[in-house]
């Protein structure tokens, strides 16, 4: 049986621990308000952009062609990978290298590279032997996400797609923020831009006057529409990983409450029968006089 002074001790440790997890949780959470507002005025303006340079670039397919909205083959493709550069957030990594796994397994034959964005997703494919394009590390342990990185990111990758024409297509996998308890996973079609006339009906049918010739104008479009996607998706990333680090904090204090707890009866249990085993030794003295 461990003494009352190992107890006290095992107590001391859990409490200090508790501190740790509730000041974490609390940075979390102010991380966490910045990060949302952010992501909540860059979302609908990233979706929005992509509906109607999607379904623009459908409607004109015959009139222009472009690296980036040209179709290539099934053979090979390029993941842009969004996780976090620290851990202590629950499952977010781990879900987050479990659906990139699955859809590495889910197209077994194709050749696959990867962008990784964070050192997580970095550390745990450069084990699995993963050929890195290029790596970036370190952009979101602020708890902010930057455009000049996006734009560093995006023209990697379009540099890549345009150059390596093995290259057939860009896959981009990021957690999308839905509330403080809730994230999902997101596997995205980056590169060739995909086609979304029927899912943007308006855009499609709307008719536009320009005032520049179409391939001008979507020439300098479409690139900014990749470092807006990567943008967005480091913004989601970002809301996501202090949300589940939040949560994670959190439970872990309360669990922290919890031991504690049972510790201080368990203490108090050793204190009781050392009292009693010294009264009992006190009277047996007295009686053996």
């Amino acid at each position: 049986m461990a003494s009352l002074l190992d107890m006290r001790r095992r107590i001391k440790s859990v409490k200090n621990t508790q501190q740790i997890t509730k000041a974490m949780k609390m940075v979390a959470a102010a991380k966490l308000k910045r990060a949302q507002d952010r992501v909540t005025a860059a979302r609908p303006y990233a979706v929005k952009m992509s509906e109607v340079l999607g379904g623009l670039s459908a409607k004109l397919a015959n009139d222009f062609t472009h690296p980036l909205l040209n179709e290539r083959g099934d053979s090979k493709y390029l993941i842009v990978l969004v996780s976090a550069d620290k851990g202590l957030c629950g499952g977010f990594n781990a879900n987050l290298m479990k659906a990139a796994q699955n859809f590495i397994a889910g197209h077994e034959g194709r050749g696959i590279s990867m962008v990784p964005v964070g050192r997580k997703a970095r550390d745990f494919f450069r084990r699995r032997h993963m050929t890195f394009v290029e790596e970036y590390v370190g952009l979101t342990g602020s708890g902010q996400a930057s455009v000049s990185d996006a734009r560093e990111i995006s023209e990697k990758i379009i540099s890549t797609f345009v150059e390596d024409e093995s290259i057939d297509k860009v896959f981009l996998i990021f957690t999308e923020f839905k509330t403080v308890i809730s994230q999902d996973v997101r596997v995205e079609q980056l590169l060739p831009i995909p086609d979304t006339a029927e899912e943007s009906g308006d855009a499609a049918e709307a008719e536009y006057i320009y005032e520049q010739p179409p391939t001008e104008i979507f020439g300098k479009l479409l690139p900014k529409q990749v470092e807006t996607q990567v943008f967005r998706a480091m913004l989601e990333s970002v809301a996501s990983e202090q949300g589940a680090r939040m949560t994670a904090m959190d439970s872990a204090s309360k669990n922290a409450g919890e031991l504690i707890d049972s510790l201080t009866l368990n203490m108090n249990r050793i204190r009781q029968a050392d009292i009693t085993r010294e009264i009992i030794e006190v009277v047996s003295g007295a009686a053996a006089l």
